[in-house]
């Protein structure tokens, strides 16, 4: 999707925001430090660094992260007039058949802290990215943000308008894996934090290997996905 086709989107999905008052509302007192966890985009990133589906060992511990958004608070809140709150949201997609095996994720999330918008995966086009924009958005009014986290590396949809917060001076702060996120790492705006360098998030060191930063004795990368996907996959241009 292009981004004014996003932006357009994004202005009807933010007057359909429904769920808790305390989520839908913006209250006019309270200025948020917002955590925005873009699931489809971290998972997608994260199986990339490890070549498959992650174990328990290198799944990200949200309780670590909820912590460090707390002391992130605390630091923005220091010499505000205003209440500031933090909250932490997860947006995913559910698709068909699925719903038994990620619930219990989407409760322990629940059950530490986070607020979940969970959307059915129906096709290519029920990403969540509209909706991931338009809860910025939305926090954005009222006493407005005192501080933003996104969690992707999806710079299509959220360089932009990370861009424009930080313009208007609010700290904003992109997480995510260095390795698929060069224009929040290289940005003369945005800070950058890979989630490997937040205390606890993960209980093992990631298995990193990049084309930069390879071993002397050589390196095994793994492929993205299997070889059979080519037979269920639309034709696409060829490797060269």
């Amino acid at each position: 999707m292009i981004a004014s086709e996003m932006a357009a989107e994004v202005a009807d999905v933010a007057g359909e925001v429904q769920g808790p008052e305390s989520l839908s509302v913006s209250t006019p007192d309270v200025r948020r430090v917002l955590l925005v966890w873009d699931a489809p985009n971290l998972d997608m990133g994260l199986g990339a660094i490890l070549g498959g589906r992650p174990t328990a060992a290198y799944r990200p511990r949200f309780d670590a992260l909820g912590r460090w958004l707390l002391a992130r608070t605390a630091e923005l809140s220091v010499g505000s007039r205003a209440r500031v709150e933090p909250e932490a949201t997860v947006f995913t997609n559910i698709a068909p058949g699925t719903a038994d095996v990620v619930r219990p994720w989407v409760e322990a999330l629940r059950n530490v802290g986070y607020a979940v918008f969970a959307k059915p995966k129906v096709d290519e086009d029920s990403d969540v990215d509209a909706d991931m924009l338009a809860h910025i958005e939305l926090r954005s009014r009222g006493a407005g943000l005192a501080g933003i986290m996104v969690a992707s590396a999806d710079g299509q949809a959220f360089r932009e308008p990370l861009e424009k917060l930080a313009a208007h001076g609010i700290p904003v702060q992109v997480l995510g894996f260095r390795e698929h996120a060069s224009w929040a790492v290289t940005s003369d705006t945005l800070e950058f934090i890979d989630l490997e360098d937040i205390p606890g998030v993960f209980r093992e060191p990631l298995p990193r290997v990049s084309l930069d930063s390879l071993p002397d004795e050589g390196a095994w990368l793994q492929p993205f996905r299997p070889l059979s996907a080519l037979l269920t996959s639309r034709p696409a241009q060829g490797v060269a």
